[in-house]
């Protein structure tokens, strides 16, 4: 299982890595992890339950069992359900992100994930985008990034997003969101959001999305993971 590469992608939200993956996996024929997705599934399967997101054992419980499945339309889009219904759309609201950051920090939670995560690497290999994929889950990644932004730009990007899509928003009130986030997430005691000792840092701030897949694309090449 080990001599299967894995490429992770970890960092903030808004920064640029599922983006940066999604490139990274096509362009290499590699299978993809949205780590957060799983977070978020588990977050919006405690809304279809009844459970509170601050009921520890109860959202453990469910993690455990989690009915989810991941199947990618003929347009591209990778569609997400939870025993059977589409939480695509559900998952990626701003709530969304609320509950993936609150049940991520339940370490019962993070272990019941760990082995579905790792399951993910698969001939040819692996591109796994999250928050402590070059950290916990894929140690021995042969090449890890960390994706970074300032809050600003992030918080500027998701309205962008928000407001082409037609849902009103307050920028500030995104920017608050992504400072929480960012503190919960990196506070947190068990996988707190930080790079890996060897990832690569990559600043997107003031680059081009284009730019930033040049630049991780160099260093894919430079390692030998570019396909011939």
């Amino acid at each position: 299982m080990t001599e299967i590469p894995v490429i992770t992608v970890d960092g903030p939200s808004g920064a640029g890595k599922g983006t940066i993956s999604h490139m990274l996996a096509d362009n290499l024929g590699w299978h993809f992890l949205d780590s957060g997705a799983l977070y978020r599934v588990t977050g919006q399967a405690c809304l279809i339950e009844g459970v509170s997101w601050d009921d520890a054992p109860a959202v453990a419980e469910i993690a455990r069992h989690l009915a989810v499945s991941f199947t990618r339309a003929d347009s591209g889009e990778v569609l997400v359900a939870y025993k059977g219904q589409d939480v695509s759309r559900a998952i990626r609201t701003e709530e969304g992100g609320r509950g993936a950051s609150t049940v991520a920090a339940i370490p019962a939670v993070r272990d019941a994930l760990l082995a579905r995560q790792q399951d993910f690497r698969q001939a040819p290999g692996l591109v796994a985008d999250g928050r402590d994929m070059g950290t916990v889950v894929f140690p021995d990644a042969p090449l890890k990034f960390y994706l970074t932004a300032s809050a600003e730009e992030r918080a500027q990007r998701r309205y962008k997003q928000l407001i082409a899509k037609g849902e009103g928003v307050s920028l500030a009130r995104l920017l608050e969101d992504i400072e929480e986030r960012d503190a919960r997430d990196s506070q947190r005691s068990v996988s707190p959001l930080l790079p890996a000792e060897d990832a690569i840092i990559v600043d997107s701030t003031a680059t081009p999305i284009g730019d930033v897949f040049a630049q991780v694309m160099l260093k894919v090449s430079e390692k030998g993971l570019q396909q011939a």
